[in-house]
């Protein structure tokens, strides 16, 4: 076994062999290698010394996290680094979500494949300057399940950084699933030596998900990861009034469309009204929301994304929600919290240096 490798019989959260608490921590409590690796001799992680050669050539890594599922964490990694590509940046997504892979569907990259070289794995592309890495490139069919301990995981992710040739990049994108486990974790301790940028935490407005926002927020305080921002997303479902499906119920509960009666209704009596925009909060946010929150844990709030119907289409299609006018009510907003994203962390330098 080499250094730095976690046996596959181990416990969930296994520090690793060569880790200082190997044998010793509460997770090693039942495990068959608890004594060898209590005593065997400790050493430095070969792995670690590959992983931060490989990133010698990444200028910024931002980690994209949530500790609810379900917020659109997967969506605004994809967005992120479509509009970061659109700048001229030069872009990596990694997609450390190992049983629930969403990216390359995002990216329009279903059906793909990673290919290997003698620098090593080769990212999927988009436009040429965003590089892709996923378990999705590597399982057999879009329904094959990925039911793995935490070591296995670990070991991939491993895989990911040393032997991934991302070449030069600007940003690398990491989109991680929910919650503060064996994902987080690895990503954390393999990275952390070649400098992390910090987090980008996305919620939605409600309490059930902020109350597990909140532990996402003190996990990163507790590793040393900058909090970068909070995202509050489907902050609203807001919607062009006639692009709304209208529907009468019967006295027997059915349901009868009655929309394009109401469309011609509103052309004909009241054309003043076709360019509204219609809102309604979908989830209780009267206490507050991710702002509040953020005022609480004293840590900075990027803005609210609105539920847009289009920007979930243009997820479901792989697409950028910049490109056309499309996602007219959600791509601005994306577009002001990445622009303070760039400005409040000194990116924006990057911008003035390559003009």
């Amino acid at each position: 076994m080499a250094n730095g490798d976690i046996p596959e019989d181990a416990n969930g959260h296994c520090p690793g062999t060569q880790s200082d608490s190997a044998g010793k921590s509460d997770a090693c409590q039942g495990c068959p290698n608890q004594e060898a690796c209590a005593t065997a001799p400790k050493g430095p992680d070969a792995d670690l010394v590959v992983i931060a050669e490989r990133m010698a050539n990444v200028k910024h890594k931002i980690f994209v996290l949530s500790g609810k599922g379900g917020v659109g964490k997967s969506t605004f990694s994809a967005q992120l680094s479509f509009a970061l590509a659109a700048m001229d940046f030069q872009v990596g997504l990694l997609d450390v979500d190992i049983c629930g892979p969403s990216i390359p569907k995002m990216l329009g990259l279903e059906g793909q494949g990673i290919h290997k070289s003698n620098l090593g794995w080769s990212p999927v592309y988009v436009d040429g300057n965003i590089g892709v890495i996923s378990i999705g490139f590597l399982l057999p069919g879009p329904d094959e399940a990925v039911i793995w301990r935490g070591p296995r995981k670990t070991g991939l992710i491993k895989n990911f950084l040393k032997d991934v040739y991302w070449n030069e990049l600007d940003f690398l994108v990491v989109d991680a699933p929910p919650g503060t486990s064996d994902e987080h974790i690895s990503i954390v301790q393999c990275l952390e030596a070649t400098g992390i940028d910090g987090a980008i935490i996305v919620t939605t407005p409600q309490q059930v998900s902020l109350i597990d926002v909140r532990k996402e927020i003190t996990f990163c305080k507790k590793v040393g990861v900058k909090v970068l921002g909070v995202v509050e997303n489907m902050s609203g479902l807001c919607q062009p009034l006639m692009d709304f499906k209208f529907m009468r119920m019967t006295e027997i509960g059915e349901h009868i469309d009655i929309s394009e009666w109401v469309r011609e209704y509103l052309r004909e009596k009241a054309p003043g009204l076709q360019n509204l925009i219609a809102c309604s909060e979908v989830f209780d946010s009267s206490s507050g929301g991710a702002e509040k929150m953020c005022r609480e844990m004293d840590v900075p709030f990027l803005g609210k994304v609105p539920l847009d119907p289009q920007l979930c289409k243009a997820a479901e299609e792989g697409r950028s929600c910049f490109i056309d006018n499309k996602c007219q009510l959600s791509a601005p907003a994306l577009k002001i919290i990445i622009e303070k994203l760039i400005e409040n962390n000194g990116f924006s330098r990057m911008l003035v240096d390559s003009a």
